[in-house]
């Protein structure tokens, strides 16, 4: 479908998506964006729901400002994706000790490693830039300082809610790796930090939503914020290499007389900002739920984890400021699919995937998002996929 045009105060709300079938709170909150003096476009994706201040799923572009709420707390969070050399019938019958193998070297939920990895044990891992990343951390908000161990021991985990470990087979066949996360604790309290330092700022004061208080170009704030913001895009990008890199080295153990190699990698953010130019502007572009998908750009859309997920390449739609969705987006809160559904129901709806299927995973529940093929069809003209995979084993936090 091509995007359908609501009304704005300021600019028109662009939506990949049936305005009918957005819940109110959410469009609401799309209503409150389209306020914003600074803002100058609001292109909607079709896994559009309720977040906080901004809805998940949209893409905001404003001009000397940045919203810190319309980033998302998971700062750079994202995906990363690579084709094996392996195909279906390198598999076992049982998987389940290949999951046991990758929950033990990927830590989850809220566990870290016991000491810091170092990208350079990893074969051909690029270190380039990774002292200085560290050397940075000096430079970030004194008020996340004193969690610098922990930012050092999570980096390579997985974290948990959405975020995920999957190794997927295509439809010819072939074994894909893929994994979902971003910049774990020290991402999040940077974003709490700054959405509230925004919120006491005199301009912000008169906005509809407190929580779309935001930083303006030209002073010490913004450059506060997009100094740390930038690093934790970085910290979201070398954890998931990490995580990739301890999921490459548990395939070639597992899979040793099959000596799998890998192709390159495909990554890309799904919670940031980027500097862009639209109509004669320099603007700044926030994707909250959203990826890039320019021309020729190669991105990942996940379904839930009883579903398949997409390899696209993106189309270059300007009207979408070259973005495309993050994911099925959910079709109801965490809390209304925990009070919905059962452990059973989880069994029955991840058939055929070896995963986590206890009541402490219920919010993830497949029936909790909305169906990825309606997603993909409803941005046919932003994507083009390259694959369709379906997991067979998921890892959850």
């Amino acid at each position: 479908m091509s995007y359908v045009e609501v009304p704005g105060a300021k600019v028109p709300i662009r939506m990949w998506a049936d305005p009918a079938s957005v819940e109110d709170v959410a469009m609401r909150q799309l209503e409150n964006v389209a306020t914003l003096p600074w803002i100058k476009g609001l292109a909607v994706m079709p896994d559009v729901h309720f977040g906080k201040g901004a809805t998940v799923g949209s893409v905001i572009a404003m001009q000397g400002a940045v919203c810190p709420a319309a980033v998302g707390v998971d700062i750079g969070c994202g995906m990363s994706a690579v084709k094996t050399s392996l195909t279906a019938n390198d598999l076992p019958g049982d998987l389940s000790r290949l999951r046991s193998r990758i929950e033990a070297v990927i830590p989850v939920g809220r566990a870290m490693h016991d000491d810091p990895v170092e990208p350079g044990r990893f074969h051909g891992m690029a270190t380039a830039g990774w002292d200085d990343f560290w050397a940075r951390f000096d430079g970030v908000a004194q008020a996340v300082k004193f969690r610098e161990e922990r930012a050092v021991k999570q980096m390579g985990t997985l974290g948990s809610g959405n975020h995920f470990v999957e190794f997927c087979l295509d439809e010819a066949g072939s074994v894909w790796l893929m994994l979902h996360s971003g910049s774990r604790n020290i991402g999040k309290e940077l974003a709490d930090h700054h959405i509230g330092v925004a919120q006491g700022l005199p301009h912000n004061q008169g906005l509809v939503d407190r929580d779309l208080a935001v930083f303006v170009a030209d002073t010490p704030q913004m450059a506060a914020y997009r100094n740390d913001l930038y690093w934790a895009q970085e910290y979201a990008k070398h954890n998931r290499a990490i995580m990739m890199a301890l999921f490459k080295d548990v395939i070639r153990k597992e899979f040793k007389k099959a000596k799998p190699t890998f192709e390159q990698e495909i990554s890309c953010h799904h919670n940031y900002v980027s500097e862009e130019r639209y109509d004669g502007m320099d603007l700044l572009v926030t994707r909250k739920g959203a990826i890039r998908a320019g021309s020729g750009d190669f991105g990942i859309i996940p379904g839930s984890m009883g579903t398949g997920s997409y390899i696209v390449k993106g189309l270059g739609n300007e009207a979408s400021f070259n973005s495309a969705s993050h994911g099925a987006g959910r079709r109801m809160s965490r809390n209304a699919a925990k009070r919905r559904f059962t452990a059973q129901d989880l069994e029955e709806q991840t058939r055929g995937v070896e995963c986590r299927k206890d009541s402490g995973v219920v919010d993830e529940i497949p029936a909790a998002y909305k169906p990825i093929e309606q997603v993909m069809d409803q941005q046919r003209d932003l994507v083009q996929v390259v694959a369709k995979l379906k997991q067979v084993v998921c890892v959850k936090g």
